[in-house]
């Protein structure tokens, strides 16, 4: 049994777009308008964090091949597995594929017990005329930036050509085949701090299996999965607060905790950590006056991140959750 608790994520990131818009020539999204300033982060792209260390972590679903990850891209031949295939493997990694017969409910159930993803986020099957939706526990929402942010459209160049010389040209003798690199361009951010809401509901935890250790390592997860997944168009990211507030009661809880902080910044636009501050009063207060309801208030924080007021509860290591 797990407790309903909320999640209150905040990161920033440096010299990238963590989750561009394909509609905005790949910029990043803007949720609020060009008036607004705020760039936002989808759910999406913070469960992609959560399931490439996942697997990263356990390769090989873990000891009791409860973690193998169902949303992956997976090939065979060169070709993407689809829902059926992707299933199978994990059966079959699982060493339950014979086990299994025909039942639809079969199914369901055992790839809620070995694919993690599926407990913690739930799952859409829909193959043939077999299909289920598995309502997932945890739920994030957009993760908005807490301030205005400017994004810049650069260029570069490839020195490597983009196409390999196909030989000597009738005549001429010169190389077919492009002699010069390609240009490439792209919007980048220089830097924005966001803050994303979570909430992992403990009713729909038992249909779904999921358990304390899960919690423990969506916790994990979400503070070092975001320092795992790094490329160069998603830029440097860095977790910096994360808060874990735990109800005594499964049909309660606040909601909205992400109103309860506060940026404060030295510039219209900050560039940098040293140009920022996060105030939690609000926040604080809040927990405070509702400590009846609430069993129990974890956080983690960055001591590069200049907070601003104390948050209840017991603070974690500086590195973060750990399973």
């Amino acid at each position: 049994m797990i407790r309903t608790s909320e999640i209150l994520f905040v990161k920033c990131v440096k010299d990238g777009i963590p989750n561009r818009d394909p509609l905005a020539d790949s910029d990043a999204r803007r949720l609020f308008g060009e008036d607004d300033g705020r760039i936002s982060l989808s759910d999406v792209s913070i469960k992609r964090d959560v399931r490439d260390y996942v697997l990263a972590k356990y390769p090989e679903g873990g000891e009791d091949q409860r973690h193998h990850i169902y949303i992956q891209e997976l090939r065979r031949d060169k070709f993407l597995l689809g829902r059926k295939e992707l299933a199978q493997w994990i059966f079959d990694r699982a060493g339950i594929a014979n086990e299994l017969g025909d039942s639809l409910e079969q199914r369901r159930a055992a790839l809620a017990r070995h694919a993690y993803d599926v407990r913690t986020f739930g799952a859409v099957y829909s193959v043939g005329d077999q299909s289920f939706h598995l309502t997932g526990p945890t739920q994030f929402g957009w993760a908005h930036s807490l301030h205005a942010v400017e994004t810049r459209y650069v260029q570069g160049t490839v020195v490597i050509p983009s196409a390999e010389s196909q030989g000597r040209s009738a005549g001429s003798g010169s190389r077919e085949g492009k002699q010069q690199g390609t240009i490439w361009s792209t919007y980048y951010l220089p830097f924005a701090v966001f803050a994303m809401p979570g909430i992992v509901n403990a009713t729909i935890a038992q249909q779904t299996g999921m358990d304390a250790s899960d919690v423990e390592l969506l916790l994990e997860a979400l503070w070092r999965g975001t320092k795992f997944r790094q490329a160069r168009g998603r830029g440097f990211q860095q977790p910096l607060l994360l808060i874990h507030v735990e109800y005594q009661d499964p049909l309660f809880r606040l909601g909205y905790l992400e109103e309860g902080i506060r940026l404060e910044t030295t510039q219209p636009i900050p560039t940098g950590l040293d140009q920022v501050q996060l105030d939690v009063r609000a926040l604080s207060d809040r927990l405070a006056a509702n400590a009846a309801h609430i069993a129990r208030v974890r956080w983690w924080q960055d001591p590069e991140l200049e907070v601003v007021g104390e948050l209840p509860g017991v603070a974690g290591g500086l590195e973060g959750p750990s399973a």
